[in-house]
């Protein structure tokens, strides 16, 4: 390892005015996991179907070289983790399953060896798994609903994959000596005014107890359950509302996921971690970039991201399971992966190196003069020095040197496809 530059050497100097370490900030960023979605990588395919995206999402854009099968996704994926700074987990949807040849179980029998292959996958690079049942792009969400359809023949197939999923992730925490975070997220919803708002989200309700009711292991697995304002065909009612999934996972000790991409444009997910974190002992966070209606698009550094980045510093980030969750297809899908990860990272550096114990104590003194003007002195302070010694420590490039190697990638794979 080369000696720290010169000029990390002034920055780290100038942020320790602010009472701020940056040398341990670089080390607590480098143990701190991020989940990356495989999903990225194909638009959200899947193995499991024809790949017909449906179900209150979609995926815009038909860039050349998106990945087909579970090769050519494992190759992608693990060439872009290779450009990822720090600790990653791999972040999985039931629908890509890899089954044993001969074999193939629709949602509701799916089996953890159908997953062998990503266990092996992970093992060998050292990396935990999150997952997330498929609720969507399949034939039984019958007009539009799954676990609050008033079909119970419906209910109940969605059930069965729950539970299910439920005993792939507790294998994947076993398999790999890593806790799993099982992730439910139903687009439910209908596209007009609901008449009854009231039964379907009593039968969602139900159809989570029953899930629930088959048990899991709470050593190896946590259960979270993420809201959504609105999806494409479901845009008047969305039974799994924030209400709806905060109030359920406060009941039933889950954990409270938040997609910045799924609340109405003014509300601040930043603003709400705190509150969560009132009454519950971990949260889990799947950023994005949401505009205008989407909510999907690739994670940038900006103000909400960094926001986002500050309050879970402040809070605590150990205590929240940190996922990306976006997936652009009108662009390289490697670079949209690496850009969207080292925008969110870089984020959580700058809010590490945030003096936010110095501000803290000037607004509990009630000296907001110096607390206005402290929070515009940090604004200049030499942050890229430290994103450049972070970078450095963690073996990756500092600027976008990266993105000749996706380029060189381009051409010699995703081309030739």
């Amino acid at each position: 390892m080369k000696k720290e530059t010169g000029r990390y050497e002034a920055a780290r100097d100038r942020y320790a005015a602010f009472g701020v370490d940056t040398d341990a900030a670089i080390d607590r960023l480098l143990a701190l996991p991020i989940s990356v979605h495989c999903w990225q990588g194909d638009d959200v395919r899947g193995f499991d179907g024809p790949g017909v995206l449906d179900g209150g999402i979609q995926t815009t854009g038909n860039y050349p070289g998106a990945a087909h099968g579970p090769a050519e996704l494992m190759q992608d994926y693990d060439f872009a983790l290779s450009l990822m700074p720090g600790k990653s987990r791999i972040n999985l949807h039931a629908c890509y399953a890899i089954f044993p040849e001969g074999r193939f179980a629709d949602r509701d029998a799916i089996e953890p060896r159908d997953f062998e292959a990503w266990v092996r996958f992970a093992n060998e690079r050292d990396l935990g798994i999150d997952f997330n049942p498929t609720f969507f792009s399949h034939p039984m969400v019958k007009n539009g609903l799954t676990l609050s359809s008033p079909d119970p023949e419906v209910r109940d197939f969605w059930v069965k994959h729950g539970i299910a999923c439920l005993r792939i992730a507790e294998y994947f925490a076993k398999e790999t000596g890593k806790r799993s975070l099982v992730n439910f997220w139903m687009p439910d919803g209908l596209k007009e005014t609901p008449a009854d708002r009231y039964s379907p989200r009593k039968r969602m309700a139900e159809s989570l107890d029953r899930i629930l009711a088959a048990g899991y292991d709470r050593s190896l697995i946590s259960v979270s359950l993420e809201s959504k304002v609105f999806g494409i065909g479901v845009e008047s009612y969305t039974v799994g509302s924030a209400e709806f999934c905060t109030a359920y996972s406060i009941k039933n000790g889950l954990v409270p996921l938040m997609d910045n991409g799924h609340y109405h444009p003014t509300e601040s997910v930043a603003d709400k971690i705190s509150s969560m974190l009132l009454f519950s002992d971990r949260i889990a966070l799947h950023v994005t970039r949401g505009v205008r209606w989407d909510s999907d698009h690739v994670c940038r550094f900006d103000d909400e991201i960094r926001e986002i980045a500050l309050e879970a510093v402040r809070c605590g980030p150990e205590k929240i399971c940190l996922a990306l969750d976006y997936f652009d297809a009108s662009i390289n899908r490697i670079a949209a992966w690496v850009s969207g990860y080292r925008a969110f990272r870089k984020a959580l550096l700058f809010a590490l190196v945030h003096p936010g114990k110095m501000l803290a104590e000037c607004q509990e003194s009630c000296d907001f003069t110096k607390l206005l003007v402290l929070s515009e002195e940090i604004k200049t302070a030499p942050f890229p020095a430290v994103w450049e010694e972070f970078c450095r420590r963690a073996g990756a490039a500092p600027g976008a040197e990266w993105l000749e190697k996706v380029e060189e990638y381009e051409k010699e794979v995703l081309s030739k496809r």
